[in-house]
């Protein structure tokens, strides 16, 4: 690969429960390309799936209400975030870090209310969001009749080490999520011994290069990664995850 080239899709309608989300992408998008990477936002991949809830409607439990108090948050998004999660690793400073059932480690589960069209809701992860992207992945295909197609599912998450959110992939499909280097030669010679390359993360904070958060624009497409496009679904953005046993925030 000798260049990469990034471009939003544009005018797509507001998207509901329902909604056949890649058709929808695919006429948007015009062309696409066998070896192309359709990358698409959590958010409207989860209002795809009816992954919107309305607070009023969460009754909040004994443990929610503790957590509100000490960290100044809403009972009912509390409630929501530890119904998201398989446990809580941080909970102080108005931060609540948890574990998703999904294995990702994040803020408030990934659970935020920005982008929506109703006030007093909020919008969850996709249940599999793996699932989600080999699904967008067969709806592309079949619209575009494009038969190589990667597809990531982006969301914003921040950092360990650094300050401010990135793009990551929490669901992928078609794309070689980790391109290993371990056991190559660099430049001098010298065998790599850790180097894993997050090829779908890496999409993902390029196609967030072309897509302002306010814009209304919920995908991209990136060209240039073909050689990480395959002809089946892979592994997904799971491969991304790293086992507790070597996390040394946990």
């Amino acid at each position: 690969m000798s260049e990469l080239g990034v471009r939003a899709v544009a005018g797509l309608p507001e998207i509901g429960s329902g909604d056949r989300l890649g058709e929808l992408i695919a006429s948007a998008a015009g062309e696409l390309r066998d070896g192309d990477v359709v990358v698409v936002s959590q958010k409207v991949v989860s209002k795809a799936e009816g992954q919107v809830r309305r607070l009023s409607a969460v009754i909040p439990g004994a443990e929610a209400r503790r957590l509100a108090a000490v960290l100044g948050k809403e009972p009912a998004l509390v409630e929501l975030v530890l119904e998201q999660s398989s446990r809580v690793i941080r909970a102080e400073r108005t931060v609540l870090i948890v574990e998703t059932k999904h294995g990702f480690v994040c803020a408030n589960a990934g659970i935020d209310s920005s982008n929506l069209p109703d006030d007093g809701t909020v919008c969850l992860l996709p249940d599999d969001p793996d699932a989600s992207a080999r699904r967008l992945r067969a709806e592309l295909a079949a619209a575009s009749g494009a038969s190589r197609i990667g597809v990531v599912i982006a969301d914003s998450f921040g950092r360990a080490w650094r300050i401010g959110q990135a793009e990551v992939a929490i669901g992928c499909s078609g794309l070689r999520p980790l391109d290993d280097w371990r056991g190559r030669h660099d430049a001098g010679g010298r065998q790599l011994e850790a180097t894993l390359i997050a090829i779908a993360d890496e999409a993902a904070g390029a196609a967030d290069l072309v897509r302002n958060k306010a814009s209304g624009v919920p995908a991209a497409v990136v060209r240039g990664l073909g050689d990480y496009v395959g002809s089946d679904d892979g592994p997904g953005a799971a491969a991304l995850l790293r086992p507790p046993h070597e996390d040394l925030f946990r």
